[in-house]
């Protein structure tokens, strides 16, 4: 497992970093797939992670190749922000969990909006029945929706937001918005971004922990005023 501490397990967008979480059962030769793994690495006397390293074989090619290569090492004082972090994770997920799904919720019934992206209210049966297996308390603070005209409709409302702030992580305590089209994906043409469901109106936020009635009257105050 790969995750990205900067969202989360921070919190608040300050800190950059990640954890790599490995249970060393995975049977790297016998995928055939990672030769970076298994096969003699050149670059390190010619040693095979596998056969040197056994279970540890992944995480001692992280610290060997990519430490090396990267420099991916932490400083203490960042991670001394996650721990924080890490304290009120448990209770800050169900505050992003539960707000979110108010918003879907509201965003869904609203008559300025074409279609709210969340399993929350998906018609695709396949995808509730992994949605209620996986996350049967809720899930996803992170989603996108389309509002009802075209790319500079969508930037208007953006502007009018003044609760969410216009940046581009997620998984902040904040609430935030932005417009992919222009943006997180505005190097990609217009058939990549029709690949990746990126239309001209799409915007993406990320629900945060403020009061639900913030929340929504900042939307609300927002659609009106491009009403």
């Amino acid at each position: 497992m790969v995750h990205s501490a900067t969202k989360f397990i921070g919190g608040h967008g300050t800190t950059i970093g990640g954890v790599i979480v490995d249970g060393g059962k995975f049977d790297w030769e016998g995928s055939g797939k990672f030769p970076g793994i298994t096969e003699p690495n050149p670059s390190y006397h010619g040693v095979s992670f596998t056969k040197a390293a056994g279970s540890a074989a992944f995480v001692t090619m992280v610290r060997a190749i990519l430490l090396r290569d990267l420099g991916a090492t932490i400083s203490p004082i960042h991670s001394w922000i996650f721990l924080q972090g890490l304290e009120t994770l448990s209770l800050r997920v169900e505050r992003h969990v539960e707000n979110a799904l108010k918003v879907v919720d509201y965003l869904n019934n609203h008559p300025q909006v074409e279609k709210v992206h969340h399993p929350a209210v998906s018609t695709d049966p396949e995808q509730q029945e992994l949605y209620k297996k996986y996350f049967p308390n809720g899930g996803g603070s992170i989603f996108t929706f389309e509002i009802k005209g075209d790319a500079q409709t969508a930037k208007d409302f953006i502007d009018h937001l003044e609760l969410f702030s216009l940046l581009a992580n997620v998984a902040d305590v904040k609430s935030l918005v932005i417009h992919p089209a222009s943006t997180t994906h505005g190097q990609l043409n217009e058939e990549e971004l029709a690949d990746q469901g990126i239309r001209p109106n799409t915007i993406r936020l990320s629900i945060g922990t403020e009061h639900i009635d913030d929340i929504i009257e900042d939307l609300d105050q927002a659609f009106q005023a491009i009403r």
